[in-house]
């Protein structure tokens, strides 16, 4: 099961949560946190990680640059603080434990207001890809298996005041440069590209996973790139995640999961611990189709809620995250090796397993064929899809 549940901490969340939200001040004062945010605060956050994640028993963490270093008044002062506390970094995973992934954060600071690679600013698509090439070289020294690109900022609020057209290719570029700088430095870890619909931008240009999927092919970008799903964001463009993921999974493009939900009553992106075991088997149904997710894996990109404030709750909240995926993995197995639901589904296309279907899928049935068929064969008769009996197979294993 480890081969398939690929588990990672996601610093950020786990880390630099403070119970902070759009109505109230931070909730959550950690027992290593002195207040401030230099580098001897880095590395006794950096300590803690390791800490913990050795003390939860899985291999793998997932960072932002910003967040594990302060920023420095100047990009070199911000590079060499990075580079000081990522060495610690090295030193603390010894042999077993790697990043699954790590990013660059261009959508908090002030600079990206205007998006990263998509801004109408050229200082700060050169300011943006100076962070890239750096969070780049830090993940390939710790040995991560993957880089993300999350655009946050890329986006816009008003079509009034925006050229789309322009900022998608400058978006294009900008991935092309990082593609590129990725094979120049011999990293050979997976670029995962992760969709969301809106927050903070009202229209981001990464959507979901058809559009992002559409965005690589139109730009020839289907060879470098995969996505990282966030269930969450699925919800949030109106999919679910197995939606999402299984999009993903027909293109070939599912490289890695951010295992969270959201709260179908709150607006927002609110990154809860997955704990739905229904939900969870019918992502991992996608997983084994897709034969696991190696390089990637399942990130819990998820925080504690606001009201919870124990440091054992870290603890609590990523055991529950494991054990529903766990669960979400043994059910999947159970219903493929069972087949009835495969049988379901097969039957249902059963019409088209003849020597016409066979025609149609190989592109060889024209309209005057298909027509001559019509005239034939009369008022078609259609058969029930099931979906009652589909649910009750499922149900079954769970």
């Amino acid at each position: 099961m480890k081969d398939w549940l690929r588990f990672s901490v996601a610093f950020w969340h786990t880390f630099r949560g403070t119970g902070v939200d759009p109505f109230g001040a931070p909730t959550k004062f950690w027992p290593w946190e002195d207040g401030t945010n230099s580098i001897a605060m880095a590395k006794r956050r950096m300590r803690a990680n390791f800490e913990f994640i050795n003390k939860l028993g899985v291999d793998r963490w997932c960072f932002h640059d910003r967040d594990i270093a302060p920023e420095g008044k100047t990009l070199q002062e911000t590079n060499s603080n990075l580079d000081e506390v990522v060495k610690l970094a090295k030193t603390l995973q010894g042999n077993n434990i790697r990043p699954l992934w790590g990013t660059a954060q261009l959508f908090m600071h002030p600079r990206y207001m205007h998006g990263a690679a998509t801004s109408s600013e050229l200082v700060v698509y050169v300011y943006a890809a100076a962070q890239v090439k750096k969070a780049m070289e830090v993940t390939h020294y710790l040995g991560g298996e993957n880089y993300v690109f999350w655009g946050g900022r890329e986006g816009y609020q008003t079509l009034l005041n925006t050229d789309m057209e322009f900022e998608l290719d400058h978006m294009a570029k900008f991935l092309e440069a990082a593609a590129a700088y990725k094979r120049k430095i011999g990293f050979t870890g997976t670029l995962l590209i992760e969709p969301k619909p809106q927050e903070p931008t009202k229209h981001q240009y990464d959507w979901d996973a058809a559009t992002t999927t559409n965005f690589l092919r139109k730009y020839g970008l289907i060879g470098d790139f995969k996505l990282n799903i966030e269930c969450n964001h699925a919800t949030l463009s109106g999919h679910s995640c197995h939606h999402d993921v299984e999009t993903a999974r027909i293109n070939g493009l599912l490289g890695n999961i951010d295992a969270n939900s959201g709260d179908a009553q709150t607006g927002w992106d609110t990154d809860q611990f997955l704990t739905d075991t229904r939900e969870a088997t019918m992502i991992m149904l996608s997983v084994i189709k897709n034969g696991g997710l190696s390089p990637g894996g399942l990130n819990f990109d998820a925080k504690l809620r606001r009201e919870s404030t124990d440091v054992e709750d870290l603890f609590i909240a990523h055991i529950v995250g494991m054990d529903t995926l766990a669960r979400g993995l043994r059910y999947a197995a159970k219903l493929i090796e069972d087949g009835s639901l495969a049988k379901l589904i097969h039957k249902r296309y059963s019409s088209f397993h003849n020597e016409l279907g066979a025609l149609i899928e190989a592109g060889k049935a024209d309209f005057e064929m298909l027509e001559k068929k019509a005239m034939e064969w009369g008022e078609p008769t259609v058969a029930s899809a099931k979906q009652e009996l589909a649910e009750m197979i499922f149900n079954s294993v769970l």
